[in-house]
């Protein structure tokens, strides 16, 4: 059984509180007052060429579907409904995707997309309230997601905890994104190499400032 202040979320391995007032690290690395629930990442906190991401997007399901008996559903209302609105992002079974869960950074910021869906996309924003450890449910054999070649002495993947933070003003759905992406890849722009198109079957994807940035901006937007 997990810890019972923090819940166990169960992810797929395709795939809290309004916060205010509180000193948040943004991507550059420095601490201020934060005076609304998201922060703007700001450019240059990620050097040109550099492998290092401060800002990340993760994905999970919000319909139910069954693996083994078990409902894999997780949307960002689930994670609203945990308590502390804090979980354990488990179940990625990825390689690529458990690395980049293991330079993820306390308090730094991703957006819960929700995928498999209807409608897939960018729900809100949630932030990183612990750093990569082991991922228990590689032990677990009732578990959808047990691997039996993991061993509890050299196991093979790792869990970060998640805090909602806040829904987005509007849904970003994927069909929007990708004309932005299209538009970018033609003439120049922020999402011209997302990682959500260009590598998209990842779970867990890293985003560059800029990208972070430029996605934020468009829930004051009209949808395009």
């Amino acid at each position: 059984m997990p810890p019972k202040k923090k819940a166990r979320v169960s992810k797929t391995s395709a795939k809290s509180g309004k916060i205010d007032d509180i000193e948040r690290t943004s991507a550059a690395g420095r601490k201020r007052k934060a005076a609304a629930p998201v922060e703007k990442t700001g450019e240059g906190s990620q050097s040109a060429g550099s492998a290092i991401f401060t800002c990340w997007l993760m994905k999970s399901e919000p319909e139910s579907r069954f693996e083994n008996g078990i409902d894999v559903k997780f949307g960002i209302e689930d994670l609203k409904a945990l308590p502390d609105q804090t979980g354990c992002w488990d179940g990625v079974r990825n390689y690529q995707a458990r690395n980049f869960m293991r330079q993820m950074k306390e308090g730094q910021q991703a957006f819960f997309y929700h995928s498999n869906c209807k409608e897939p996309g960018i729900a809100g924003i949630m932030r990183i309230v612990k750093e990569a450890y082991v991922d228990h449910t590689q032990f677990d054999k009732k578990d959808v997601h047990y691997d039996a070649s993991s061993k509890p002495d050299n196991p093979k993947w790792s869990m970060v905890d998640v805090q909602f933070q806040r829904m987005m003003k509007r849904f970003l759905p994927l069909s929007e994104l990708k004309k932005y992406h299209l538009q970018h890849g033609a003439n120049g722009g922020p999402l011209k190499d997302m990682a959500l198109f260009t590598r998209a079957r990842l779970s867990v994807q890293p985003l560059t400032a800029e990208e972070f940035d430029f996605i934020l901006s468009l829930e004051d937007k009209e949808p395009l």
